[in-house]
């Protein structure tokens, strides 16, 4: 069975959402709410990042897209990743967008003091700020690259789509893209409304 450590309100919706598409059992285990857990983790991943995915034979994959990536090829009638090669390469080199530049700069906005030489509350709400300026502008290159490979109500998410649907929760992207990209934003809302996937969501992001 795979196991999948992580969080509410975390990067590990998009894997637990992904295993629920795949239809196969895995056991969520919470490292806010366990001490042997978060223990258990770092033996792991010594970065102590989640998600986390041990597989049924004990090996572990860390990285949101390589996790994906991983699941959509052992898991095909899943559809996380496409049949066709070159819709395929679009959604990898899409969840590597969303990878690199919205979660990147995410970790930077949390943790502000891990790049700054000296972190006084100053530097780390300019940090914070552009950081934020620059995230809101890269959903939205996303929107104009990658939104007619998305999800339209009339199939099955795919992997990229529930990264996207994980990740824009953040940083008031959501709100920012409503007014910047209403269409994008109108995908990402019947991406969370799919039967599959809502209830994942609804244990991270509680209503």
């Amino acid at each position: 069975m795979y196991q999948l450590y992580g969080h509410k309100n975390s990067g590990a919706a998009a894997i637990e959402a992904a295993l629920e598409l795949c239809e196969i059992p895995y056991r969520f285990i919470d490292v806010e709410t366990s001490p042997e857990a978060a223990k258990a983790l770092e033996k792991l991943n010594p970065l102590k990042q989640i998600p986390t995915l041990q597989k049924p034979d004990g090996g572990v994959l860390t990285e949101s897209a390589a996790i994906l990536i991983h699941l959509g090829l052992m898991f095909p009638k899943s559809n996380l990743l496409p049949e066709d090669v070159a819709e395929r390469d679009q959604v990898i080199r899409g969840m590597v967008y969303i990878v690199s530049n919205c979660y990147a700069a995410i970790g930077i906005i949390d943790y502000p003091e891990r790049w700054l030489a000296k972190a006084d509350q100053s530097s780390r709400e300019n940090l914070m700020a552009g950081t934020r300026q620059r995230l809101h502008w890269s959903w939205e290159v996303f929107a104009d690259q990658f939104s007619g490979d998305l999800y339209l109500g009339d199939e099955t998410p795919g992997a990229l789509d529930v990264l996207a649907a994980v990740v824009t929760r953040w940083e008031g992207s959501r709100e920012y893209l409503r007014h910047a990209r209403p269409g994008f934003f109108a995908w990402l809302t019947r991406i969370d409304r799919h039967p599959t996937l809502a209830p994942v969501f609804a244990r991270h992001w509680p209503s």
